[in-house]
């Protein structure tokens, strides 16, 4: 199913700002509810289970679970946008911090500073969530180790083993799981406990990037082996990184960090790849559909390209349709995109790094959550010439019995 437009919604992103604050007091019909639920989906799988929580009077339980391991990145903003049309929708929302689910990520997350992470993470996304306008009140924050560790999930962990192939286990967290030689069985645990978490969270459905989509197929038929009900999924696009693949926290050319200062985003921002007149695939123009114009359109405003040096009026976009057009005819170059791209992502980005200085505590987590690496100075190395006269040959004295000074 293609991702779905917002002009397929009843309402607006202002009107879904509205909504949230409880300045828009109507109710939604069930069929204005499912379209807020699908706008900007990938995919959809069994929404009937999610019609039938709106049929019987229920608000569908929904939830986003974010592995704590590197920094959030401006991608988190996708997933902060799409929660606010599930809340405006009348779903209950639950934000996942898994912090278990860090640690038996291979290779990201050493044990001993998960929970600083997770901490990180509380801040970091609360902020993210703040910054586009959601009311974090309605959110209920969730930490894996707060339940991963009884009794009854232990004993299901032990179950879906018993019955879920080493094979199976390892299809479903490819695209999620550092796969690597002789990889430690942590990692065909981290899709396990994600099927479970379903169960034990108690939703009705689960959101997340298409790249979880094996992960969720997996959950559809491990599930039932343990007599538990299938759960919806939610899928939104993935947002392609500044160098054309998946935006990772792993790679800094790829990201920019949330704490990001205004010419590091500039910097970041003008080397990313972007062909002219080639809208496929191009990044920047990815970026701005999923992120910017929406967040734009939260704030009561539309996405503005400066052509003031051109002597040209600005122009002025709604939706990524006319972008796209644009961006081909060569009226939109990369050369007017990216520093339009680089204000608005700078704007978007302010409060959050304001509340981030406002708070010693986020400051003194960050440190720990990912403490700064001692990398000693090398000391070089004084490279020893010789006397550039062939091995056991003795250098020419002069008159006074010295060796004679290099010219």
């Amino acid at each position: 199913m293609a991702p779905s437009t917002t002009d397929e919604v009843l309402a607006s992103a202002a009107d879904v700002k509205l909504l949230l604050t409880g300045e828009k007091q109507a109710a939604l019909s069930k069929e204005e509810q499912l379209a807020l639920i699908r706008v900007n989906l990938a995919e959809f799988l069994n929404p009937e289970i999610i019609e039938k929580a709106i049929d019987e009077g229920r608000h569908p339980r929904i939830y986003w679970g974010t592995a704590t391991t590197g920094r959030p990145h401006c991608g988190y903003f996708v997933p902060a946008l799409k929660i606010a049309q599930l809340l405006a929708a009348g779903c209950n929302v639950v934000i996942l911090l898994a912090d278990i689910h860090g640690f038996l990520d291979n290779l990201k997350s050493p044990y001993e500073i998960v929970e600083y992470r997770a901490q990180y993470y509380r801040y970091a996304v609360t902020a993210i969530l703040e910054a586009v306008g959601v009311p974090t009140e309605k959110l209920e924050f969730v930490l894996g180790s707060s339940y991963q560790k009884s009794p009854e999930y232990i004993m299901d962990v032990y179950k879906l083993c018993s019955v879920v192939s080493e094979h199976d286990a390892k299809k479903a967290g490819a695209e999620v799981v550092k796969q690597s030689d002789n990889a430690p069985l942590s990692g065909l645990l981290y899709p396990i406990l994600q099927v479970l978490d379903e169960e034990h969270l108690k939703v009705d459905g689960q959101f997340g990037g298409v790249d979880q989509r094996k992960l969720f197929a997996a959950a559809k038929e491990w599930l039932p082996k343990l007599g538990y009900k299938e759960r919806a999924h939610l899928m939104n696009p993935m947002v392609p990184g500044l160098q054309g693949s998946k935006m990772s926290s792993s790679d800094p050319d790829s990201k920019i960090d949330l704490l990001d200062p205004p010419e590091v985003v500039a910097r970041k921002i003008k080397k990313a790849e972007a062909i002219p007149k080639v809208a496929e695939g191009n990044g920047l123009l990815a970026f701005t559909e999923f992120v910017l114009l929406p967040a734009a359109e939260f704030q009561g405003r539309h996405f503005t390209v400066d052509r003031e040096r051109d002597g040209l009026e600005p122009l002025v976009y709604k939706d990524v349709a006319q972008m796209r057009a644009d961006y081909e005819a060569d009226i939109l170059s990369p050369q007017l995109l990216k520093p339009a791209i680089s204000k608005a992502l700078n704007e978007l980005m302010a409060p959050i790094q304001a509340a981030f200085q406002a708070s010693k505590e986020w400051q003194e987590v960050t440190l720990k959550a990912y403490p700064v690496e001692d990398k000693k100075k090398k000391v070089k190395k004084v490279k020893d010439k010789g006397t550039r006269y062939p091995a056991g040959a003795a250098p020419p004295k002069d008159g006074d019995g010295a060796a004679p000074a290099a010219q």
